[in-house]
């Protein structure tokens, strides 16, 4: 959107929305026939030059990197952000950081842009000592698990595994999305400080209120 912006304010290049039904020669001239469906009419444009836009796809490598590294992937295949607005060059996995057409169609300006802001968040994260983790991941309540491994299944970021027959979270790789908690059928696990409890607690004071 900034960059068609960015055309019509500085180059004056002036976009319609439609479909183009026929590209032919007349006179010697290109003719552009198509229909603007902002303005509901057919228009025939008259052209020195016609350039094609050509479809843009994931490289093939892209969904077997995306499972190796536990990265979600948009509906056209490209890698996906955690947020678009919060967190535009992080992943969903900690430490996994995106730039460019890895998530889609970009443009050079925003290309360049998103790589140093990438880079940057790399920098801040190695030039550190130590690393602090989120405290809201998964605990297990041993004597309700019975070890069906629906939570292990449910994980997507494969942080929960069966010892000796109980669920046994790894803190470290648990981003506290609460899936395992959400098919648990007996209420055997829980994300810290947003446990069912709290948030029944909760409903019922917004009920209240």
């Amino acid at each position: 959107e900034e960059f068609v912006q960015r055309s019509m304010e500085n180059d004056g290049v002036i976009y319609l929305r439609g479909r183009v039904s026929k590209v032919y020669e007349k006179d010697g001239k290109l003719k552009v026939l198509g229909v603007d469906t902002l303005a509901g009419r057919n228009v025939e444009i008259d052209a020195d030059m016609v350039v094609l836009a050509q479809a843009m796809q994931p490289s093939t490598g892209t969904a077997e990197i995306a499972k190796i590294l536990k990265i979600g992937r948009d509906k056209d295949g490209f890698l996906a952000e955690a947020h678009p607005k919060l967190k535009p060059v992080e992943s969903v996995t900690a430490g996994i950081f995106l730039a460019g057409t890895a998530q889609g169609p970009k443009d050079i300006p925003e290309t360049v842009s998103q790589a140093s802001a990438a880079a940057s968040k790399v920098i801040a994260l190695l030039s550190k000592d130590e690393l602090a983790h989120s405290p809201m991941v998964a605990k297990v309540r041993d004597p309700y698990c019975t070890g069906c491994q629906m939570c292990v299944d449910a994980c997507p970021f494969e942080a929960i595994d069966l010892v000796d027959g109980k669920a046994r979270v790894n803190e470290v790789l648990c981003e506290g999305c609460g899936s395992c908690a959400g098919v648990c059928v007996r209420a055997a696990i829980d994300v810290k400080n947003v446990t069912q409890l709290q948030i029944h607690e909760m409903i019922s004071a917004i009920m209240a209120a």
